[in-house]
Parts: structure tokens; C-alpha cells; sequence
């Protein structure tokens, strides 16, 4: 007998999950921490340069510091990649050696191969390579909390939850 594969959403979630979504997510969180890991994070400059045209608007005795504004969203940005660098990291232990290998020729490698001649290097069919790749992307958005659900009809008619309104 072969291994029996139980649908990880299922075990987990009762609620319907929208899986376009979830899926697409987790593509742009393995993009952007593929991004980083390659060029790292490219620092934003302080505009110095005035703007010549007039600014209409009350007193507010606000303090423009566009240096300060710049170092700050410098910090906290490369915070926040090198937070989801990590994130992805502890997911990606939690697969499977062969889910993990999916992944990063699929996402994380530089030279970003197609898939036909991934599963020729792999020695699996093209079906099991975008069945094993299916299934690791639903296990790392459940590791990295990234589900989108599926909001129930009557909730968005009524604005209510559970009949409660």
C-alpha cells in the first residue's frame, strides 16, 4: 500500500480557505525573501532637493524630518525582511526533503530553472512535482500564519457573524 496523504487544511481548519489567495501569499512572501537573500535590502536616500511649488495648507506645527523619516523606514524594512528570512527558514525545516528541494529550486534558487527540467533532475513526473509543490505551499502558510479565508455569504450581506447581529 502506498502512504496515505491527508489534506493538511483539513486537519487544521475548519474554515473554508480561499487557496488562489492563500497560494498567492505565500509566492509573494517566498519572492520578496528570495529578493533579500540575493541583493539584500537596498537603503531609501532623504530627498534634499525643495520643492519649488507653493504648499497651501493650516497650521498643523508639525516638524518635517525627512532624514529621520528615511533612516527609520530604512530600519525597520530590513528588520522585517531579515524577520521573514528567518520565518521562512524555521517553515522550510518543517517540510520534507523533497517538499524543501521543490521550494527552493521553484523560489529560492538564482537561476530559477522551469519546472519541466526541475522534476527531469529530480527523476519524478511533472503531476508529482506539482502535487509535492502544492502541498508544501499549503504546509508554509499554515507555518508562517498565512491563510486567507473565506468569508461566509451571509456575514458579507449582513455585516453579521453566526446570526449574531
Amino acid at each position: 500500500m502506498g502512504k496515505r496523504h491527508i489534506n493538511s487544511f483539513a486537519v487544521f481548519h475548519s474554515l473554508p480557505v480561499d487557496e488562489a489567495a492563500t497560494r498567492a501569499a505565500v509566492i509573494q512572501l517566498l519572492e520578496e525573501v528570495r529578493q533579500y537573500r540575493q541583493i539584500g535590502y537596498i537603503r531609501q536616500l532623504a530627498n534634499i532637493t525643495h520643492n519649488y511649488a507653493p504648499r497651501y495648507h493650516g497650521a498643523t506645527h508639525g516638524v518635517h524630518k525627512p532624514t529621520e523619516q528615511a533612516a527609520i523606514r530604512n530600519i525597520d524594512k530590513e528588520a522585517e525582511l531579515q524577520r521573514k528570512s528567518e520565518l521562512l527558514d524555521q517553515a522550510m525545516n518543517g517540510l520534507s526533503s523533497t517538499q524543501r528541494e521543490v521550494i527552493e529550486r521553484s523560489y529560492l534558487d538564482d537561476e530559477r530553472e522551469y519546472d519541466f527540467i526541475s522534476c527531469g533532475e529530480m527523476g519524478i513526473s511533472d503531476r508529482t512535482y506539482r502535487r509535492i509543490k502544492a502541498s508544501a505551499l499549503k504546509l508554509l502558510a499554515i507555518a508562517m500564519k498565512l491563510e486567507a479565508f473565506v468569508e461566509p455569504e451571509d456575514c458579507r450581506t449582513t455585516g453579521a457573524m453566526h446570526g449574531v447581529g
